[in-house]
């Protein structure tokens, strides 16, 4: 199986910076992709940027140019570099990982997600 765990949320002034941080570890063949999303109070969860170990990503539009994801392939981490922040994206962040897996003879996907980390903007 495998464990994610984040860190690095906090309380930040509107403007400022954050950078959140998600170790990987466990059993898996590959990993496939690692982002992270995040959830509002009283909205639904949405992705906020994911990339693969190869360095292509995706974000969100309201994220754009302000954030931007990275992963260090050999420490099975993925960063999330929140400049300018805004109070809505007030939310708890989620790290995901798509993994590889195998059990016998199959090779199925699988899905971890972490246990989130509060990131708090204030005005």
């Amino acid at each position: 199986q495998v464990q994610l765990v984040e860190s690095g949320g906090g309380l930040v002034q509107a403007g400022g910076s954050l950078r959140l941080s998600c170790v990987l570890s466990g059993s898996y063949v590959s990993i496939y992709t690692m982002g992270w999303y995040r959830q509002a109070p009283g909205k639904q969860r949405e992705l906020v940027a994911v990339t693969t170990t190869g360095g292509r990503a995706n974000y969100a539009d309201s994220v754009k140019v302000r954030f931007t994801i990275s992963m260090d392939n050999a420490k099975n981490t993925v960063y999330l570099q929140m400049n300018s922040l805004k109070t809505e994206d007030t939310a708890v962040y989620y790290c995901n990982a798509d993994v590889e897996g195998q059990i016998r003879e199959f090779y199925t996907e699988y899905e971890y997600w972490g246990q989130g980390t509060q990131v708090a903007v204030s005005s």
